[in-house]
């Protein structure tokens, strides 16, 4: 009777065995069931939300920024997506993992201790101008402000926080994703340092111009620069709950773990526009001067 209860053990392990949740069947319903419902949220967000690239552009802005006109630069008209220090911290973040996804490819050390400090200042700039900029919103509270704020130091700050989060983030991916990496610093020194400081302050100045020609196409990557953000936090998260850490060796292995992160942020920024637009009522800021 042991010896048949033993049997009996090791004849269903290997059924069990052989209900693996990776094989290619499974891996096909997966992906077939993610397309699915990926195209139909995309469907969904699209056809609910203002029409034209601007008026989807604006639609993504509406789930994290203000969008206070008076904190905004123009296009036209019309105030950006974003509001100024928005428009360049997700630039500044766009800039600066690009930068690092070429440039360093599967480093993955967190920068030097003294580009640390740097860090640090652009993050505490960014702090204050933004607590300095928040104090004028509140009427009689303008005595208490260090400064006049103004909508250049604004998207300057944004620029080079969203360098900060570059720089966080890259190596956190890296460390997470690939099985094997070099801890050597994806930002290496002064040279990488002062390529992407410049190039942000490029950028700014793009803005600056106030060119419809330049400013166009800023606005639609600085949104479009939020999505990315938000879908790689996302895919990160997922390959966590999957406990898939440190199992891939190349960018084309991360695909579905991407679109898996695109669904999860689109599904965000729905949810926020909805509940926000059910409470003001209106696809603009919060205040209009």
């Amino acid at each position: 009777m042991k010896i048949q209860l033993i049997l009996l053990q090791k004849s269903l392990l290997s059924k069990v065995e052989k209900i693996d949740p990776k094989t290619p069947i499974n891996k096909k319903f997966i992906r077939y069931l993610l397309i699915f419902l990926t195209g139909g949220l995309v469907l969904t967000w699209l056809i609910n939300t203002p029409p034209g690239l601007l008026g989807k552009s604006d639609a993504i802005a509406y789930a994290v920024c203000h969008r206070i006109g008076s904190h905004s630069h123009y296009f036209g008209e019309r105030p950006f997506s974003l509001c100024a220090r928005c428009t360049g911290q997700y630039l500044g973040f766009i800039w600066g993992f690009g930068f690092q996804f070429l440039a360093a490819k599967k480093r993955s050390g967190f920068p030097s201790r003294s580009a640390m400090i740097l860090m640090a200042a652009l993050f505490l700039f960014y702090l204050l101008d933004g607590l300095n900029s928040a104090i004028h919103l509140y009427p009689g509270l303008d005595h208490l402000s260090l400064y006049q704020p103004n909508n250049i130091l604004r998207l300057f700050t944004g620029l080079g926080f969203g360098i900060v989060i570059s720089a966080i983030l890259y190596p956190l991916i890296g460390q997470t994703v690939w099985n094997e990496t070099s801890t050597l610093p994806a930002i290496r020194g002064p040279r990488d340092w002062l390529i992407l400081l410049g190039g942000s302050v490029g950028i700014g100045l793009l803005i600056l111009t106030g060119n419809p020609l330049l400013t166009y196409p800023l606005i639609l990557v600085s949104t479009g620069s939020l999505l990315f953000l938000l879908t790689v936090l996302y895919s990160v998260i997922w390959i966590l709950v999957r406990k898939r850490e440190n199992s891939f060796t190349s960018w084309k292995e991360l695909i579905w773990w991407g679109i898996a992160g695109f669904s999860s942020a689109l599904m965000q920024i729905a949810l926020i526009d909805l509940v926000r637009f059910i409470l003001t009522g209106t696809w603009s800021g919060f205040l209009e001067y």
